[in-house]
């Protein structure tokens, strides 16, 4: 993101525009527009369980699901005053996330050697299939595909003169710090919530938290079975172990944290959003016509199971959705790094080789984990039914990312691959040349 040339950014949010290809475009908003929805019901199943821990469970789940509408009017309220101040509240958000779960960290005081050790020096003795899915979902829930889109539309909001290459280098070098600084941000903050919990939960028994939750008077103690089988949590469960282990502040400043997050997400589904669908589309849609569409799908599932099902079934949707976010990535990267590639576009703010490589290497890298995970989960599904549909999809899936991987490889560099079309690429219209032979 950080080298793209903002001269050029109307060409990197066409980038569904594929040389022209009417029908990848539209898959690839289709998917990008999948994972904003899956953002925006994680947003909603976030912030009813954070509702109803701070409400001590006076708001049911489903009631904390409806409460979620208000946040369209909160974000509505401050998008009349400018993206500027959208962005302080959303630092304001951060700063929130930041000391909450900052919190958390101080107060269970993981070792600093083993979270220095697992975070350069990464293991997984005796990993099955459920901690295959959550290395996956990690992925796609730290890296969100739509953000991708994200960062490179808001360069539209600084103000640089693009006739002058000396401002646009400069103006690259501060998009390329202010990402750097919140990536990093992200990290620490992923880096609390899961020292936190490897410290003071890891190989845990049910038993021992019962006991626990028992002694320190907790109205939660049901939630766990009173047996020696492996402690297993989520954001709902999280904040309840770690108000029995820690008090009931942990778990207040837990579920404030998770509420933070939440709404930070709303603004960055909805912007993303906005950004994707005029970009693949022409399409253009106020913000609350994007908001009120995201949340409209969203909230539906989240209400059924939050009526009908219990809370652990809520939290599971939660972890498929991650999953989902992971699965989207290669729509995101693959496009970004085609056209950050090529010399017609970008001119002289082409990836030069070091990048590609890089960017090759990282775009492998996903789809190889994601191609692995599909053959892991269709594995586990145990139902001929099920085979069946998730091979079709899984084969549409792996068709539709090994055709974007070929025509960034031939952005790359790689002309060979290239038999039977070549792409010609203008900063006004992409289109599509068919030529006969393969390339030389």
């Amino acid at each position: 993101m950080s080298i793209v040339d903002p001269g050029n950014i109307e060409c990197d949010l066409q980038s569904g525009a594929l040389a022209g290809f009417k029908v990848p475009r539209i898959l690839l908003w289709l998917m990008v527009e999948l994972a904003i929805i899956g953002v925006d019901m994680q947003e909603v199943i976030g912030s009813a369980i954070a509702i109803n821990l701070l409400s001590v469970g006076r708001i049911p789940l489903w009631g904390g699901v409806l409460i979620t509408i208000a946040d369209t009017l909160i974000f509505l309220f401050l998008d009349k005053y400018g993206l500027r101040k959208l962005e302080a509240f959303f630092g304001f958000l951060i700063t929130i996330m930041a000391l909450t779960f900052g919190y958390e960290y101080v107060t269970v005081k993981p070792s600093q050697t083993q979270v220095l050790q697992g975070m350069f020096l990464p293991s997984c003795s005796g990993c099955r299939t459920p901690q295959i899915i959550q290395a996956v979902a990690i992925v796609g829930a730290v890296i969100t595909p739509h953000n991708i889109y994200l960062h490179s539309a808001l360069v539209k909001s600084r103000q640089v003169d693009r006739a002058n290459k000396q401002e646009v280098q400069e103006a690259n070098k501060y998009f390329f710090i202010d990402s750097c600084i919140a990536l990093f941000v992200s990290f620490i903050i992923n880096i609390f919530v899961i020292s936190v919990f490897a410290e003071a939960f890891f190989e845990k028994t049910n038993k021992q938290v019962v006991a626990v939750c028992k002694n320190s008077s907790s109205a939660h103690a049901h939630l766990f079975p009173d047996d020696n089988s492996t402690l297993t949590v989520d954001i709902y469960k999280g904040g309840v172990v770690l108000g029995c282990y820690f008090g009931p502040a942990a778990l207040y400043i837990w579920a404030v944290g998770i509420l933070a997050a939440g709404h930070s997400s709303t603004m960055t589904g909805t912007y993303s959003g906005q950004f994707v669908m005029e970009g693949f589309l022409n399409l253009k849609w106020s913000r609350f016509a994007r908001v009120s569409l995201t949340r409209s799908i969203a909230i539906i599932p989240a209400l059924l199971i939050a009526v009908f099902q219990d809370v652990e079934h809520l939290t599971g949707m939660n972890d498929f959705l991650n999953v989902l976010q992971s699965l989207q990535l290669p729509f995101a990267l693959i496009p970004i790094l085609t056209f950050t590639s090529l010399r017609p576009v970008m001119s002289e703010f082409a990836n030069g080789l070091g990048w590609r490589i890089i960017g090759g290497i990282v775009v492998l890298v996903i789809c190889f984990i994601n191609m692995y995970f599909v053959v892991v989960y269709v594995q586990g599904l145990g139902h001929v039914a099920l085979y069946v549909v998730a091979a079709v999809v899984s084969v549409a899936y792996l068709s539709f990312v090994f055709y974007l991987g070929w025509q960034c490889f031939i952005a790359l560099g790689m002309s060979f691959l290239d038999c039977g079309h070549t792409v010609s690429v203008s900063k006004v219209l992409l289109t599509k040349e068919t030529t006969s032979g393969c390339t030389k």
